[in-house]
């Protein structure tokens, strides 16, 4: 686990960075700790960039009938909002602890910044990310594919958003497909939606690495969060 330190000033924001693997469960355990001592002024806000086994995750408004492999990989319940989403590696995650309360105190605006961040992110790749009324996410659009049923460009998902708020502290976050295996998402309807597809930087053609990701995850949340 590496930390970023600035030289000489105690960082704002603490950002972790994580070799190999990282549980699930050990994750959720260490946000929470954060996300406490955060809203009792103990710690630093941070964003921890990890990777996952290979898992699903129910969100708050998960239904039953979106798992369609239930024994493929394990399955945890999460208190964050959204439905179901796969991690495994290859996908950067990236867990979000900031004290929302003293950045506005707007849920909606947060999620927008969040939004931004990942957009921010992709541009460094001249990826141009999309947000869709009533989709959950960032998606690209793919003129290499077929059109739609609609006629209109078809739209894959690339990054994945999904948070919780305790004491006005944030946890859980986002997810970036940089290189994950995307037959794995063929277990959940991911996020509730069939009719889009999955896709990834390295899907796209582009050949990116999650070193390269970090570093654009810091300028984009820079540019974003002015951090």
């Amino acid at each position: 686990m590496a930390r970023a330190q600035s030289q000489g000033v105690e960082p704002l924001v603490d950002w972790i960075t994580s070799d190999g693997l990282t549980d699930y469960d050990s994750a959720v355990a260490f946000m929470e700790a954060r996300a406490a001592a955060i809203a009792a002024g103990t710690e630093d806000e941070c964003i921890w960039l990890i990777e996952h086994p290979p898992l699903y995750t129910a969100g708050t408004s998960a239904r039953p009938e979106d798992l369609t492999d239930p024994d493929r990989f394990p399955v945890h319940a999460s208190k964050r909002g959204g439905q179901y989403t796969y991690h495994g590696p290859g996908q950067r995650v990236a867990y979000v602890m900031l004290d929302v309360g003293n950045r506005g105190r707007d849920v909606r605006g947060f999620v927008r910044d969040l939004e931004a961040w990942v957009i921010a992110a992709l541009a460094e790749f001249n990826v141009t990310g999309h947000i869709r009324d009533g989709r959950v996410g960032v998606w690209v659009e793919r003129p290499d594919k077929p059109l739609s049923p609609r006629g209109t460009v078809q739209d894959d998902k690339i990054a994945a958003i999904g948070i919780r708020l305790r004491k006005w502290v944030s946890f859980h976050g986002i997810s970036i497909n940089v290189e994950p295996d995307l037959e794995h998402f063929s277990g959940i309807v991911p996020c509730g939606i069939t009719e889009h597809g999955v896709t990834s930087l390295v899907d796209l053609g582009l050949p990116v690495t999650m070193a390269d990701v970090d570093v654009a995850l810091r300028r984009g949340f820079a540019q974003v969060f002015g951090d």
